[in-house]
């Protein structure tokens, strides 16, 4: 009997979350999440979304955050046969149905009756867990598990799990970081390091760049909008339905707020730029956000009291009805009205942002701007390099992306903006692991390619001196 940490997902690539702490006979997992993009595919074939490994010794599962390569195999880790509660943090709670029902709905079923079982079940099993409190998992004769969550910075809701680990005469406090935020996103507090950790399993997404800060950014979504709307036309932004779209209309009404009499394009004042969320998902989650406020951040804080309204503002305009989506594609198509496109998905895998590159990816005077991690094999990827390549080999070259089973040319400009990652860098990870105050003897890394873990794996052992695995992590045999 030990305590072991084993990996179902997210070692080897970016998505698919899903770990183990196994504590004697017992576990605990953290997260249940989706394979995605080339994540998704292996040995040549889509990879089955089934629960693959044992689950009747699995006492709990813990949500770190909601999105989808976090949970969205959750309805199969019940299908499974998992009877355990499904631990988060409050906001957490909130958003977790409303995750998971848009997930079902899109790529299960629209069985309205099967939905509302399965979200009847889920709701049955959520556990809301305050932050900063630790909440016991099991406690066996010879075993013992309890849990604390902390704040991560990433999204709203989102939490590092610190796990108290006690089997026999062994005890260990691990460190499970989930997805860490940078410190300025946001709406959202910045992440602190835990206390100690014996051993850490650690995010590294982006362990082998840095993003630009937040004031960079900022003037750089400025410059993009308004470079994009020289010539007219639409910037379309495939977003993130939680959480990067209420941290751009955040940045965006602070745009309007700073530079309203300042002009956005020929004839056209900031004050008067139309901002469009066509997402009914995004609007739901931007509304629990607004629910949400106390999970919010001092600066967000003083903006409501100011009387500001940074998710509600005058020139947000929303598109619910899919009629209405399909009429604002051909509209803006046709006219070439300069506004700025919200729609999900954030990796163009589905969703009515679709829609609007098929229209006008073809048109010169139309722009897509990327503001989140385009995973391989994602058309988000292959539109984000198609532009890019194209920027480098001269305009004259032209590219094509595919787009459910057909090919469209990318004469559209195509820009991008690292800095309003949702991840913490390099400099972000580095940080939460030096300012642990008694270091862990240990540091895994998942969630990141594999050339992307060594050069983070380098960096830490060369600045802290920790022993790092990750770039050959294998699962463990149950």
């Amino acid at each position: 009997m030990s305590i072991e940490i084993i990996h179902h997902g997210a070692h080897e690539g970016v998505t698919g979350s899903c770990h183990e702490l196994r504590v004697g006979e017992a576990g605990l997992l953290v997260d249940c999440g989706l394979f995605q993009g080339e994540d998704a595919f292996e040995g040549g074939g889509e990879r089955d979304p089934e629960i693959e490994f044992p689950v009747s010794h699995v006492r709990a599962l813990v949500v770190t955050h909601v999105h989808i390569d976090h949970v969205g195999r959750i309805p199969y880790l019940l299908a499974a046969g998992f009877r355990g509660p499904i631990l988060c943090s409050q906001p957490s709670a909130r958003m977790l149905p409303v995750m998971l029902e848009d997930a079902l709905r899109i790529g299960f079923t629209r069985d309205r009756e099967m939905i509302e079982r399965f979200l009847d079940l889920l709701c049955e099993r959520i556990v809301a867990v305050p932050y900063g409190e630790w909440h016991a998992v099991f406690e066996d004769c010879d075993s013992s598990l309890g849990l604390r969550l902390q704040p991560a910075g990433h999204i709203l809701g989102s939490a590092y799990v610190e796990c108290d680990a006690v089997c026999g005469e062994e005890r260990e406090r691990i460190v499970f970081s989930g997805d860490l935020g940078a410190p300025d996103t946001p709406l959202l507090p910045a992440p602190t390091s835990p206390e100690y950790c014996d051993r850490l399993v650690l995010e590294s997404t982006y362990g082998d760049r840095l993003h630009e800060g937040r004031a960079e950014r900022h003037t750089r979504l400025r410059e993009v909008i308004e470079h994009a709307l020289r010539d007219g036309g639409t910037v379309v932004v495939p977003a993130f339905s939680l959480g990067r779209t209420q941290e751009l209309l955040y940045e965006l009404e602070e745009l309007i707020h700073d530079h309203g009499d300042e002009a956005v394009a020929d004839g056209l004042r900031w004050r008067d730029l139309e901002i469009v969320v066509d997402s009914p998902l995004a609007q739901e989650l931007t509304e629990l956000y607004r629910e949400l406020k106390p999970f919010w951040d001092e600066e967000a804080h003083e903006r409501l009291s100011s009387g500001r309204r940074p998710l509600a503002f005058p020139q947000r305009t929303l598109i619910e009805r899919h009629e209405d989506h399909q009429q604002a594609v051909k509209y803006l198509a046709r006219t070439g009205r300069p506004c700025v496109v919200l729609a999900g998905a954030g990796m163009c895998t589905g969703g009515r942002v679709v829609n609007y590159l098929k229209a006008m990816l073809g048109q010169a005077h139309n722009a897509v701007l990327f503001v989140g991690y385009q995973a391989a094999g994602t058309p988000g990827r292959a539109i984000l390099e198609a532009g890019l390549e194209r920027e480098t080999r001269g305009s004259s070259d032209q590219a094509e992306v595919e787009l459910d089973g057909e090919a469209y040319a990318v004469r559209a400009r195509v820009f991008r903006i690292s800095g309003y990652s949702a991840h913490a860098d390099q400099a972000d990870l580095v940080r939460f692991v030096a300012e642990i105050p008694q270091r862990p003897r240990e540091v895994r890394l998942v969630h990141g390619d594999p050339e992307v873990k060594q050069v983070l794996q380098a960096v830490l052992e060369k600045q802290l001196g920790v022993m790092v695995c990750g770039p050959r992590a294998k699962t463990p045999t149950p």
